[in-house]
């Protein structure tokens, strides 16, 4: 399904990506004040501030509400500053547009739940305000997808997406997994589709937002949207994550925006080696699936189950370790045939059960 979009257009100097920055929340109105005068201070263009901010626990700071939306009518009004909200129900949508409200978006847990995406949807119908959704909290391609194609067959066509990973119960270094790869096949089905980072979210630490700002960059992302606080330290949420105006402002001014110039005869010339190379793993893969074939007719003359644990365990850590060797991650090569496995198994159940 194809998605009908006009360009967001948002501001930007410098030949820097556009930024949507400020604090996780809009504590008091000193706080928003002091932190847009920042912001604007070092060249940012639109500021962004939680209005309404539910917790995963009960009992924490869950915004100001409506009070705070004036602030941000006062930010706007002094800086210049365009202003950016998250939205959950269509009573915050009405406030929003009521108080003046620039940019919407639409958190991760509300993705998840297309109910709510389409009153969110039917809310704005005849309504022209850039609209940015996160990815779901887990890690569903098809359903990130679905909430764009709502809001967009609603009427919203400044539509862009904000990636800021995906929750996973393994916890590692990142507070939300990247797995860059869903947003990358996201901007390969949709190329006029702007993608967003959200380096603070994905991190969880303001030591990782440097590093992801520059990752989101080399991808080709086209832009930002990043937790900064006047004092982060004594911020009521969130305030490993958070940035002093001045640090993200030195992280953003040293970022290098790659190009995108057309592919030269060089790369072209690799470009056709990885073809190659493509076709030689596609003919040795079936190969490998015809070997699985004979083995399940083996397997069914003499009565013997699929799946042989044993030798199993033996090639995942057997091309694990050769993997490393030659340069490549175990759980990369892990991953690979896991997926062989599985598709191996398909077919020798095919042949067995017949």
């Amino acid at each position: 399904m194809e998605l009908d979009l006009l360009p967001l257009e948002f501001p930007s100097d410098r030949k820097r990506p556009f930024v949507i920055a400020g604090p996780c929340s809009a504590e008091t109105e000193e706080q928003v004040m002091t932190t847009a005068r920042q912001l604007a201070s070092k060249g940012c263009h639109m500021f962004r501030a939680g209005v309404w901010k539910p917790r995963t626990k009960p009992g924490g700071f869950e915004g100001h509400g409506e009070p705070a939306l004036a602030w941000l009518q006062q930010v706007k009004k002094e800086t210049g500053m365009l202003t950016a909200i998250e939205v959950a129900k269509p009573e915050h949508v009405e406030l929003a547009l009521k108080y003046g409200v620039d940019i919407l978006w639409i958190g991760a847990r509300t993705t998840v739940n297309p109910f709510a995406v389409q009153e969110l949807a039917d809310s704005l119908k005849g309504v022209d305000i850039p609209v940015l959704v996160k990815n779901p909290v887990s890690p569903d391609l098809e359903l990130w997808i679905g909430a764009l194609l709502r809001f967009n067959r609603a009427g919203i066509k400044r539509l862009g997406a904000i990636h800021r990973g995906f929750s996973s119960v393994d916890q590692k270094l990142y507070r939300n997994a990247p797995m860059w790869h869903i947003p990358i096949e996201l901007r390969r089905r949709y190329t006029n589709l702007p993608i967003v980072c959200d380096p603070s979210h994905m991190g969880g630490r303001r030591d990782l937002v440097a590093p992801l700002c520059q990752q989101a960059m080399d991808m080709g992302f086209d832009g930002l949207i990043v937790e900064s606080h006047c004092n982060p330290d004594e911020a009521w949420s969130d305030a490993s994550q958070q940035l002093v105006p001045d640090v993200l402002d030195f992280i953003i001014d040293r970022l290098v925006i790659r190009d995108n110039a057309e592919m030269t005869e060089s790369l072209a010339s690799l470009r056709k080696q990885i073809d190659e190379m493509d076709n030689a793993l596609m003919d040795l893969l079936t190969k490998r699936m015809r070997i699985s074939r004979e083995i399940a007719i083996y397997k069914k003359e003499h009565n013997m189950a699929v799946v042989q644990a044993t030798r199993y365990n033996e090639i995942l850590d057997k091309r694990g370790a050769q993997g490393s060797l030659c340069g490549m991650s175990p759980d990369f090569v892990r991953r690979i045939y896991e997926a062989i496995h599985e598709e191996s198994v398909r077919q020798q159940m095919e042949i067995i059960n017949k």
